[in-house]
């Protein structure tokens, strides 16, 4: 019997054009506004950010999709479910996972669906696939993308969104095995108390619809954020200790890649390896829903990560939403 739901293989695409600091120092200072000590923060140096016109963040997905087949030696015929999250969807009708159905001609008893759980979704994404497939027998493997066009809503006059968010796309492979390996658990926190400060359309899409509001810019209000730190330590403690596990059986931690800091106060907190923490915030600035992913997939890529190793995935959701997930690759 196939109780198990393993990650297959992982791929990922990005733009080709690459923004480093340089252009956001000069950027921000004719602004009158010195960026420097936040890009330091945050752990930014350099990101990819969407130059052709052409490029979206369904052209990004189809391209990481193509990749994720041609390293598995699958097709889309062997898939029985796609996933898409996105927090920028290039469509809202239909759906971007039908785009991908039919760019790659799946067969016709696919389910196909979009989610939306701001820069949680992929990794909400494959708790919620992983969970599906270990209840249906029919579903053998599914297809999880994550991707988004992040850099066509940063606003030119906020550091927090223009100077940090960036363009990728990421795609995995979840397959049913009899290995003692996949996915474990999860654990959840949902505080929805700054609905507000993360939005967009900040008019709400009636009224941009309506002429009431361009709807063109991501808002980000300044808030506390000293609340997420006892959730996730709390949630972190939960996750290991209902599977029996210390921080120390774990070993790779991948994060939000939102800000350098996260990783470096978990760190001291739990007194974790930095070199188990993979952080690539810096090379690929921050790519939301696909940013814990990413960092996988370059632990993978560089052998950080191998086969039978303990990962714990930890992100967050704007509103907000907290999800911690155990995974043996």
């Amino acid at each position: 019997m196939f109780h198990h739901v393993k990650i297959r293989n992982i791929e990922i695409y990005h733009p080709q054009n690459t923004v480093d600091n340089a252009y956001y120092i000069e950027h921000f200072k004719k602004q009158g506004k010195d960026v420097e000590g936040f890009l330091n923060h945050m752990g930014k140096k350099k990101r990819h950010i969407i130059k052709d016109p052409e490029e979206t963040g369904l052209t990004m997905a189809i391209k990481a999709v193509e990749k994720a087949f041609e390293s598995s030696e699958l097709t889309m015929k062997d898939i029985d479910m796609i996933l898409f999250s996105t927090q920028a969807p290039e469509y809202s009708i239909p759906s971007n996972a039908m785009m991908i159905h039919e760019a790659f001609k799946g067969k016709s008893n696919t389910r196909v669906m979009d989610i939306n759980a701001s820069c949680a979704g992929m990794t909400i994404a494959v708790e919620q696939v992983s969970m599906y497939m270990r209840a249906n027998p029919q579903m053998k493997r599914a297809l999880v993308i994550g991707s988004e066009q992040l850099s066509i809503l940063s606003n030119p006059k906020e550091e927090i969104s223009y100077a940090t968010l960036a363009d990728a796309a990421c795609a995995v492979i979840l397959e049913k095995t009899t290995e003692n390996t996949g996915f474990i658990d999860a654990e959840y926190h949902t505080y929805s108390a700054n609905t507000d400060k993360i939005l967009y359309p900040i008019e709400g899409m009636s009224g941009v619809l309506s002429g009431r509001g361009e709807g063109k810019f991501l808002r980000f209000l300044p808030f506390d954020t000293s609340f997420g730190a006892p959730i996730t330590d709390r949630m972190i403690e939960d996750l290991l200790s209902r599977n029996h596990l210390k921080i120390q059986d774990i070993n790779a931690f991948c994060l939000s890649q939102f800000a350098y800091s996260d990783s470096t106060r978990l760190q001291e907190r739990f007194q974790i390896d930095m070199n188990k923490i993979l952080y690539v915030g810096d090379r690929y600035g921050y790519t939301g829903t696909s940013s814990p992913f990413i960092a996988f997939y370059e632990g993978v890529k560089s052998g950080k990560i191998q086969r039978g190793d303990l990962v714990l995935f930890w992100t967050v959701g704007a509103g907000h939403q907290f999800i911690a997930m155990l995974f043996r690759y």
